[in-house]
């Protein structure tokens, strides 16, 4: 959105009464804005910028004061044209540099990077987990253990070696173990391991129609082998609490559904997902992510990875009335140690 659809008057009183507004929380009145802009104009002309600028959808008239707050589209505009970000303090850096520890593992620096960006930002911190690349199946080993049970040895990349014990119906002699794992290896050892899943379905569907048993039974291992884990954390969420520290009373409804959608995970993720094929920032005002519950709340996100591809996204998620030139910097930099980190 362009500033050049208000005259640079208008700009300077937006802009003064978004920051005004995002430091105390109050609608903000025209002698107030007239003092603070420090602008050589009467109140009467502060008012009569106000009623254009809420005429064009910027400012809004609270019913319980004579005062303004800005809309979506005036933090839009605000966000766009009018915010000056600020130097990211030098303790918050010395903080992400010491606790985004490249020695940690991945898992630990992603719950770092949310907890971190909460902290310092008093808004909620979000991290989607790393996509995992394709794992490829290198070999498969079946060994008989006691009582209907068969050791499953999957070795995966260069260096991974996944155990699973299998419950089976029958009893499987070493010579019937060694020739699945020989068809299996022959037939799928090179490929990604969700690709040679794929594969033992379709091969299942075809033993069945050929009344094959020997194929049954070495598809039936292969199947539970290869039995994906249960699914981890799509992302994690952190810092809650410091949205119910900074709401009105009259914000706590809002915020109740805002939690009912974390529990939820779906609009979060699908809103996520968006910002996961976007290039760089991404800055959703209100209901500008698409959802109704975000509708008093902004979300900041930024890719994090370790090269040229971005494994995840990062951000926070707090109030409309957020210190964005603040918070958009520490998202930008903590998305980029992260990435480093992951790197090395």
């Amino acid at each position: 959105m362009s500033s050049n659809a208000i005259s640079e008057r208008a700009q300077v009183l937006l802009k003064t009464l978004v920051e005004r507004h995002i430091r105390d929380g109050q609608p903000v009145g025209s002698r107030t804005l007239m003092e603070e802009a420090g602008l050589p104009v009467s109140a009467a002309t502060v008012r009569n910028v106000m009623s254009d600028l809420e005429d064009r959808g910027y400012l809004i008239s609270p019913h319980t004061s004579a005062g303004r707050v800005p809309t979506a589209a005036g933090y839009r505009l605000f966000v766009d044209s009018l915010l000056q970000t600020q130097p990211i303090d030098a303790d918050a850096i010395a903080t992400l540099r010491t606790e985004l520890n490249p020695d940690r593992s991945a898992t630990e620096l992603v719950q770092t990077a949310g907890s971190l960006l909460s902290t310092i930002t008093a808004q909620a911190g979000v991290v989607t987990v790393p996509r995992q690349a394709p794992k490829p199946l290198r070999q498969v080993e079946f060994l008989p253990l006691s009582d209907n049970r068969v050791l499953a040895i999957l070795v995966v990349n260069e260096r991974e070696v996944q155990n699973r014990i299998i419950h089976t119906q029958r009893v499987y002699s070493d010579s019937e173990l060694r020739q699945a794992a020989e068809l299996l290896n022959q037939r799928f050892a090179g490929q990604p391991l969700d690709r040679v899943r794929e594969g033992v379905v379709q091969e299942m569907a075809e033993a069945r129609s050929r009344i094959d048993d020997y194929m049954q039974a070495v598809m039936d291992l292969a199947s539970q082998a290869l039995d994906e884990e249960e699914p981890g954390e799509d992302y994690l969420l952190a810092g809650q609490t410091q949205l119910l520290g900074s709401a009105s009373p009259d914000e706590l409804d809002k915020l109740r559904g805002l939690f009912e959608a974390f529990e939820r995970k779906r609009d979060l993720l699908h809103l996520l997902e968006r910002c996961s094929r976007a290039d760089g920032i991404q800055i959703f005002i209100g209901e500008e992510a698409g959802y109704e519950v975000f509708g008093d709340y902004s979300v900041i996100t930024a890719p994090y990875g370790g090269g040229s591809t971005p494994v995840g996204v990062l951000g926070v998620i707090g109030p409309t009335r957020m210190a964005y030139e603040r918070v958009i910097p520490i998202v930008d930099i903590t998305a980029r140690m992260l990435g480093s980190a992951l790197a090395k």
